[in-house]
């Protein structure tokens, strides 16, 4: 089952930024220039977190991965010109 989790990095060096990014907008989307929110399983949570570990330096930077509750997701008060990403359907015909 899908949780919606919520990812926020802070990342002092760009090429570990732009992988880490890379690696966040393959699983999801992209609401703030470091803040994503995806749609895993918990083994995708858990691959995340260990992919995360060989990308940043965990000595300087930071990866936040906050899992939110149904709940939670439904109640999510927006301010401004944010909006909740809305779930695309991808089709492939082989």
């Amino acid at each position: 089952m899908a949780v919606t989790v919520v990812a926020a990095y802070d990342v002092r060096d760009d090429p570990r930024r732009a992988r880490l990014a890379a690696m966040l907008q393959a699983h999801g989307d992209r609401i703030q220039k470091s803040v994503f929110v995806l749609s895993l399983s918990p083994e995708e949570v858990e691959d995340i977190k260990t992919k995360a570990q060989d990308i940043i330096n965990v000595n300087t930077d930071s990866l936040w991965l906050m899992r939110q509750c149904k709940g939670c997701w439904e109640t999510l008060i927006q301010v401004g010109q944010a909006t909740r990403p809305e779930k695309v359907l991808l089709w492939t015909v082989m």
